[in-house]
């Protein structure tokens, strides 16, 4: 280490006398040669250059005021037209009153901010801001409406934050000039062990600070909350102010353009309103914001509250009350003031930007490419256009734990024209908890489905629309050893089913749960209350404890008692180990009454009614046993839906619905041939022989027959040489045939795969050539004489062929 410390002051040494030389020497150069040419050899030390860096490092560029651009890398403005790049002398004339307008707005308010009157559009052409509104009629009714419209224009739009939120600019990016003459950088005298040392050193702070990463996470989040907004109330932002009157609105309200979403004009979120404008005028908020938005008023035609820049007929009109409005009376006054607008009225000129075209393909696509991509505070938001996902899947909400979105808490989807309706999926990945939600139309009639796995007997919540289901079931929860399940409107009043099962003695597939039921231990039965019946006898709950072989029963309390009537019974076999039947005891039901009475203290009632429940217990096993079958016909059913996910396609759809497609193709067809056969009909077969006769001769007798044996000759004529041409076709595929099958067998030991492929769809196509041929060919043969002996009957009914009437008459 002495040693090198010695080389490097010696290194050092050297290099100031070096420095010390040149110095020196253009000192003396500077005497000899001009300013220009000094400033340019001057040769800096490593001193200077220090210093040169910390007094440009203190220097301030202002920001140039220039008038906002766009990039051109992503517009090719060679496709653009002719408006686009210049300016009409109406929109020269106009930027010049705006002009005079903002140097008028400066002086008088010098404390607000400059207006936002005419950026720099595409091709860097200044246009006022009002021109760049066309009001566009589009041929989609989903935009009729401003809730929709302002949905459809937050999917289409991307937010990129302002490089200077304080100001409504896009600055260019200034080319960096290649430097003529660089300065040498000084050479690294570092050691290499003290720069181990240092990589050890940062990788031990590494190691700390992600063992302190929740910590400072936590105190992250605390700062931020606390934190204060030094830029809050000065950031630029922009959106759409809807007027009320016009369309049914009943209050002025704002929408975001970014997010589709509405606000009230007492929001506490909207600061305040600089400036606003339309396709027909520019106005200037005079008001003071001071509480926000909600004491603006929105009179456009009140100038003292909102300054317009045009002075046209088409500006707002103020909003007067009766006692305002009788005191204009003066009709000298109106006519004078009519002058001056005559006089210095400006209509504004027509938009310069083409007119909006949305195919149908860009507005179901709506995102760009058709998926988007919004990033959020520890969520992450994804779109895709309708049918764009082979699953349906149209939007996904992704929630994080962490701000750096690692870890996932939850997902959300949303899906669109599924044919098993389902309309969104929530996973949860703390608990592994999925739901599925439909919508109604779903052939089990579901409507939510709360699950962890797809395998039968494990915990899950499927709900139901009870409306679409017989037995008005509602909700069914699952366990590995309970069913309960909750019904409405039923017409026995039964409005719960709880039952309880035991494991399986020997286990099995799951899939065999059909053929193998778990065993019950009990059901738990409760029921609404039956008018029809008075309390005492209207059962509340009934519980089967089938492994005691006990039935108990809980009556409904009448409502001015305070407790109510119970039952139970000892449920015995009919016949005892040796056959005997078992008559009724008294120790065989057991019940409490809250007022006794005669006829439920005898045995035959007794008797009755336990061999009612008898019935009703193994009904109710029975259903049981057929709600768990149903449990698994709806597991396999979802689990087809989810591996097939198809989609709906609607009939209108002519380019997705193959179905309709091909419906409509056959459709055009058939009357494609229909209009043939009528034409065929409508042709006149003795115009050509008509023809070789003077016009408007009559025809004798002679010549009649003469036409007729022609006519019939040609016909007859044409169907031998149809049977001609395709008897020649036939042969002629037939011979090709052969020779082709007869090269098989020459070259067939030679032949590749894909020759042998070739040779197989030859046959097959030359075969199915030949067939049809043979088939056209008989068919042929078979209406010749048919189409021929019609021509002759024609021919004889034909009014112009008479004297052929008279010949047979």
């Amino acid at each position: 280490m002495e040693v090198l410390r010695e080389k490097v002051e010696e290194e050092e040494e050297a290099e100031r006398e070096e420095a010390a030389e040149r110095a020196e020497w253009a000192r003396t150069e500077k005497m000899m040669r001009p300013v220009e040419v000094r400033k340019e050899e001057t040769t800096l030390t490593q001193e200077m250059l220090r210093d040169l860096e910390k007094k440009l490092s203190e220097i301030q560029i202002p920001i140039s005021a220039e008038l906002p651009a766009f990039t051109k890398d992503t517009i090719d403005i060679s496709k653009l037209p002719v408006s686009y790049k210049t300016n009409t002398p109406k929109e020269e004339h106009l930027l010049q009153v705006a002009d005079n307008f903002s140097r008028q707005y400066s002086h008088l308010c010098p404390d607000r901010v400059p207006l936002f009157l005419h950026p720099l559009n595409e091709c860097e052409v200044p246009k006022f801001v009002s021109t760049t509104l066309r009001p566009t009629l589009m041929p989609y009714p989903e935009l009729y409406n401003w809730d929709s419209c302002a949905q459809f224009v937050s999917d289409f739009l991307t937010m990129v934050p302002l490089p200077d939120p304080l100001k409504p600019t896009v600055q260019k990016e200034e080319k960096v000039l290649p430097k003529k003459y660089t300065i040498r950088p000084p050479r690294d005298l570092c050691s290499r062990f003290e720069q181990e040392q240092e990589v050890k050193k940062q990788q031990e702070i590494r190691a700390q600070e992600k063992k302190q990463l929740r910590e400072e996470e936590e105190r992250l989040m605390e700062a931020e909350k606390a934190k204060p907004d030094a830029l809050h109330g000065l950031r630029v932002h922009s959106w759409v102010l809807v007027l009320s009157g016009k369309r049914e609105v009943p209050e002025n309200f704002f929408i975001d353009a970014f997010t589709g979403h509405s606000y009230s004009t007492q929001d506490e979120r909207f600061l305040g309103i600089e400036s606003l404008w339309n396709h027909k005028n520019y106005w200037i908020n005079m008001q003071d914001c001071w509480n926000c938005c909600k004491d603006l008023i929105f009179d456009l035609g009140d100038p003292v509250r909102w300054e317009y820049m045009l002075l046209g007929t088409d500006k707002s009109q103020l909003s007067l009350t009766e006692e305002d409005d009788s005191g204009i009376n003066d009709e000298d006054d109106v006519e004078n003031l009519g002058k001056e607008d005559e006089d210095k009225s400006f209509d504004m000129p027509h938009s310069w930007v083409e007119q909006i075209e949305i195919s149908p393909e860009a507005f179901e696509t709506r995102c760009p490419n058709g998926k988007k991509v919004i990033q959020y505070k520890r969520a992450k938001l994804e779109k895709w256009a309708p049918y764009l996902n082979s699953n349906g899947l149209v939007s996904r909400l992704t929630t994080y734990e962490d701000l750096e979105c690692t870890n996932i808490l939850e997902i959300k989807e949303w899906y669109q024209n599924r044919e098993d309706m389902l309309e969104l999926k929530h996973i949860n990945k703390t608990t592994d908890l999925k739901t599925d939600y439909f919508k109604p139309g779903h052939p089990q009639a579901l409507r939510v489905h709360s699950y962890k796995s797809m395998q039968p007997e494990m915990d899950r919540v499927i709900e139901f629309y009870e409306m679409a289901r017989v037995d008005g079931l509602i909700k069914r929860e699952e366990t590995a050893r309970t069913m309960t399940e909750y019904y409405q409107g039923r017409p026995d009043f039964l409005s719960y089913r709880h039952a309880n099962f035991r494991p399986r003695v020997k286990k099995l597939a799951l899939s065999s749960a059909e053929s193998n039921p778990r065993p019950i231990v009990k059901i738990t039965e409760q029921f609404f209350r039956n008018p029809a019946k008075p309390a005492e006898e209207d059962v509340a709950e009934r519980v089967f404890l089938l492994a005691e072989e006990r039935i108990q029963l809980r009556y409904h309390c009448r409502d001015d008692h305070i407790t109510a009537s119970k039952r139970e019974f000892l449920r015995r076999t009919e016949v005892d180990s040796k056959g005997n039947k078992i008559i009724m005891t008294p120790d065989m039901c057991i019940s409490f009454e809250v007022e006794p009475m005669e006829h439920t203290k005898k045995l035959l009632y007794q008797y009755e009614a336990m061999m009612h429940l008898k019935r009703e217990e193994k009904l109710s096993r029975h259903q049981v046993w057929e709600s768990e079958l149903e449990v698994l016909e709806i597991l396999k059913l979802r689990e087809e839906e989810e591996a097939a996910h198809a989609l709906t396609i609607s009939i209108y759809d002519t380019k997705r619905n193959e179905k309709s497609k091909e419906y409509r193709e056959a459709m055009e067809r058939v009357m494609h041939e229909e209009h043939l056969r009528q034409v065929e009909t409508q042709l006149d077969y003795l115009a050509p022989f008509l023809a070789q006769l003077p016009p408007g001769e009559k025809l004798t007798r002679w010549q009649a027959v003469r036409l007729k044996d022609e006519c019939l000759s040609d016909f007859k004529q044409r169907l031998i040489n149809k049977a001609n041409l395709i008897q020649a076709r036939f042969e002629k595929e037939t011979q090709e045939l052969q020779k082709k099958q007869q090269w098989y067998q020459e070259n067939q030991v030679t032949l590749t795969p894909e020759d042998e492929d070739l040779y197989l769809s030859y046959c097959s196509q030359a075969m199915f050539r030949i067939r049809i041929l043979e088939q056209r060919l008989n068919r042929h043969k078979e209406l010749a004489p048919l189409k021929y002996l019609a021509l002759e009957e024609k021919l004889y009914k034909d009014p112009r062929l008479g004297e052929l009437q008279k010949i047979f008459a």
